[in-house]
């Protein structure tokens, strides 16, 4: 008996101990809360990928309003899962945020690529958000949507489309074509979008979803046959949209947002939500975002968090459909 009050005692003096520090370490994130060391950006795609080469632009402007340098941590691999398996389990003190990339976040999660869920992050803004596009070699034999949908009707399965991953955001896109469109094609994956688009300019495969963002680098060696949007782009005025061609009729792309671990304190999350959206108002960060052909599109953390969301609901209710 009187152990087993010792062992109550004992137990509820941790108890105090850990409210207690858990108090403390509240109270020392004041509302004037600065990064007092270097912040890490994780970034789940290798170097020279799409989302890398947006962040680079981002956060070579917002170090200004971080008022820190901010080093890019690029972790490849499992169609991202690895860079936001570790982004969920980094310290939530500020200086470890990443960027996830929708809808291949919310994908993943539903796919069980990785152990982390919406809640495992704290959302920050929205950077951009990009419009998928159907791309084909320059060298291709398809100079029109309607010719390489003819052909892949005529020849099911033949047709070889490299992906972002299985059921990523560009496989995803893929899939949503074929699907609306009537044909069978074989998806071939690979670890992210610049592998992807690697393929394809190499002529390995026949076809690929990507956004536009990602192939500004080399965009004369491929050719836009059509758009995810309800109208035009301006960057394509001559590709049509899907929907005019009666296939998918909705937009669909890819957004990409600024997050931090679970359990970051709102005083580090307002710091930094309005550091990125004076960076996205900077009249240098715009001009250079509009040579990347970038399409920034800053949202405020609530906002963020109803996309994710969003984007979560869509993965759930559309990939059962078209993968099906």
């Amino acid at each position: 008996m009187k152990k087993f009050l010792w062992f109550q005692a004992a137990a509820l003096m941790v108890a105090v101990l850990v409210a207690g520090c858990s108090k403390k370490t509240a109270a020392a994130v004041s509302d004037d809360w600065k990064p007092n060391g270097t912040v890490t950006m994780i970034v789940a795609y290798k170097a020279g990928s799409g989302t890398d080469n947006t962040a680079r632009v981002l956060t070579s402007y917002a170090e200004k309003y971080v008022g820190q340098t901010i080093v890019i941590d690029n972790k490849e691999g499992g169609s991202g899962s690895i860079g936001w398996t570790a982004l969920a389990k980094a310290k939530p003190d500020g200086l470890t945020l990443g960027f996830i990339n929708l809808p291949t976040f919310a994908s993943n999660i539903i796919d069980g690529l990785g152990s982390y869920t919406i809640e495992s992050i704290e959302p920050i803004a929205n950077h951009v958000v990009e419009t998928s596009v159907v791309l084909v070699s320059a060298k291709s034999p398809f100079n029109t949507l309607q010719e390489l949908v003819d052909y892949a009707r005529a020849n099911p399965g033949k047709l070889k489309a490299s992906t972002n991953g299985s059921k990523a955001s560009n496989h995803i896109g893929a899939q949503l074509l074929a699907h609306s469109a009537g044909f069978e094609y074989t998806a071939i994956p690979y670890g992210g979008t610049a592998d992807q688009l690697l393929s394809l300019r190499q002529g390995e495969v026949d076809f690929s979803v990507a956004k536009v963002a990602d192939f500004t680098g080399f965009a004369s060696e491929l050719k836009v046959l059509g758009t995810f949007d309800t109208k035009r782009i301006a960057e394509y005025p001559d590709a049509p949209t899907l929907g005019e061609l009666g296939f998918y009729p909705e937009w669909y792309g890819s957004a990409r947002c600024i997050v931090a671990p679970q359990g970051t304190p709102k005083a580090i999350i307002n710091f930094y939500a309005q550091a990125f959206k004076a960076t996205m108002e900077d009249a240098e960060y715009v001009a250079a975002s509009e040579r990347a052909h970038m399409t920034t599109e800053y949202q405020n953390p609530d906002a963020t968090g109803a996309l994710i969301k969003q984007q979560y609901d869509f993965c759930t209710n559309t990939l059962t459909e078209i993968f099906n």
